[in-house]
């Protein structure tokens, strides 16, 4: 007998396309670009909807339903599996982005689903979640421009600032330990391949055992290779 094929429902999907149709593109475009923001959704709208509903569809097949789940930095990209966490599996979402002008586009083009982006820091959440989002969070290199070069091995000695570094780093550990003390063990974390590290770290420190699937799944907007660790 195979195995079912799982994959996201009719309902999401078209949820998903409907939201898509409904964003401001031309409100997002300085929002994530300096300049040619126009240009970038032309060319990353597709691919947002198309490899977020492959992350999705990944998730559903290991989320459990009607749990809760927390988003860090969540914007477009996340789109597809808040949709698809909302009404395939029944869970809570707690999409959280600090782009008040982002939050304001997305939860418009949301409309009247249980989706609300909320204009806050992820760290400051007191739900216990059963999934954490973490993807391109920890390596942003607006945020984090020194770590972040250190992270994709674009370091250069010459011009790298070890002090504003370290200042990154205890921001950075700070984040992920406000947000990983929120999970229930065993719990999921989606994180990407450079991000994993900080997981991996958190958990040693605390004996827990975690393991990281094989399989990796591009992000939408920037590439990264996403994947899923089982914490505890």
């Amino acid at each position: 007998m195979g195995r079912k094929l799982v994959t996201v429902g009719v309902a999401a999907r078209r949820a998903i396309k409907e939201i898509f149709a409904r964003l401001d593109y031309s409100r997002l475009g300085p929002i994530y670009c300096d300049e040619g923001g126009d240009e970038f959704w032309a060319a990353k709208r597709g691919a947002c909807q198309r490899l977020g509903t492959k992350v999705a569809t990944a998730l559903r097949a290991r989320l459990k339903r009607g749990g809760t789940s927390l988003y860090v930095g969540a914007g477009v990209a996340e789109i597809p599996p808040l949709v698809m966490e909302t009404l395939d599996l029944g869970r809570s979402v707690i999409p959280c982005n600090l782009r008040r002008q982002e939050v304001q586009v997305l939860n418009r083009a949301c409309g009247v689903l249980p989706i609300r982006f909320q204009h806050q820091d992820a760290g400051s959440v007191k739900q216990r979640v059963d999934h954490l989002w973490l993807v391109s969070v920890l390596n942003d290199p607006e945020r984090f421009p020194e770590l972040s070069v250190l992270s994709y091995g674009r370091a250069n000695p010459v011009t790298f600032n070890a002090k504003k570094f370290l200042a990154e780093q205890r921001t950075v550990a700070r984040l992920v330990d406000r947000c990983l003390g929120r999970l229930t063990v065993p719990g999921l974390v989606t994180t990407t391949v450079e991000e994993a590290v900080w997981v991996a770290e958190w958990c040693h420190r605390r004996g827990i055992p975690y393991k990281i699937d094989p399989r990796t799944f591009a992000s939408p907007t920037v590439g990264d290779p996403i994947c899923v660790m089982r914490i505890g």
